[in-house]
């Protein structure tokens, strides 16, 4: 069967993923980067304006966005919603992390599940003349969510796990690799992608008012031991993991996460201090350029290595 021509795709993109958006259009020849001016009015609101709007018109464009604060979603909410009615032939959204993710559920009356607003606002994104936007998103944090997402877009979930697999396997100890997982919700989410590798699973268990870290399965005895899940906060969980693994006689420990989202500069407990035990220490400690604001914050500060979604993105304005 012949392969269908590769489309060209005009790629807008917010202030924040500027460097990734270079990246993305670096990665091929088919992808032309577009500007936006994002200029505000004296009382703080937006006031934008898409340059060569008459030129895109039949033509596939797509947005990079980076919903980092809620004060930078109303402005590229405004763009996301004009894009698709400047008679484009197709609109691509490409939101790498879902910030709400993790906030899928109710647990009492009264609670607010913002992944359920966010991903209703995104369905409400005008329909292009090609039809729904398709809206790119990675290691969203509940796999359930797709199920939130309306008629009007069609969500395309990609995963940033073969981007540490190809890492994994550059690693002069790639023979002693063994995959951990803080939680079940981890290993649910990601073990099918790891399954040629050794595992071990920790969980946490209640122990007065204390939630303590255990290890549940897996031996990590004489391994380079490397913990996976979607996103990191304040890095708690990934801390305790380390310290029971190292315990149980893992060699080294590092982490990789896809979206490191690290508020109040709590990357800031990861990096090697001069004199540090290495027991305590993470050998690495990988991210994608996800969450832009962090890769800035931990550029050549070890253990950080950014592991680049660039040309996975390529790929997908190409679905």
């Amino acid at each position: 069967m012949e392969k269908p021509k590769k489309k060209q795709v005009l790629l807008f993109y917010c202030v924040e993923a500027q460097d990734l958006a270079r990246k993305i259009a670096a990665q091929s020849d088919h992808i032309q980067l577009q500007s936006i001016n994002w200029r505000s009015f004296d009382d703080g609101f937006p006031n934008l304006f898409i340059n060569n709007a008459q030129d895109i018109r039949g033509q596939h464009v797509s947005f990079l966005a980076s919903f980092s604060s809620p004060a930078v979603i109303f402005e590229q909410l405004s763009v996301i919603f004009a894009l698709p009615r400047l008679f484009v032939a197709s609109f691509t959204l490409v939101l790498p992390f879902f910030p709400t993710g993790s906030f899928e559920r109710m647990e009492e009356e009264g609670d607010v599940a913002t992944a359920f607003t966010m991903a209703r606002i995104l369905s409400n994104i005008p329909i292009s003349r090609g039809g729904p936007t398709s809206l790119v998103i990675y290691d969203i944090h509940a796999l359930q969510e797709r199920f939130y997402f309306g008629d009007n877009v069609l969500p395309c979930f990609e995963t940033g796990i073969p981007l540490l697999k190809q890492r994994l396997h550059q690693l002069a100890d790639s023979d002693k690799i063994v995959i951990a997982f803080p939680d079940d919700g981890a290993w649910k989410r990601f073990h099918k992608m790891l399954d040629h590798f050794p595992m071990v699973v920790c969980a946490k268990v209640r122990e007065g008012d204390k939630r303590i870290v255990r290890l549940k399965e897996g031996n990590p005895t004489g391994c380079h031991v490397v913990i996976v899940d979607d996103l990191v906060q304040s890095g708690g969980t990934l801390i305790e993991c380390q310290k029971v693994l190292a315990a149980h006689g893992a060699t080294k420990v590092s982490a990789y996460v896809t979206h490191a989202v690290f508020p109040k500069n709590s990357w800031e407990r990861f990096v090697h201090k001069n004199g540090e035990d290495s027991n305590k220490a993470f050998a690495y400690f990988w991210i994608t350029d996800s969450c832009s604001p962090t890769v800035k914050n931990i550029e050549n500060k070890a253990p950080f290595e950014v592991l680049s979604l660039a040309g996975s993105i390529a790929d997908a304005l190409q679905i």
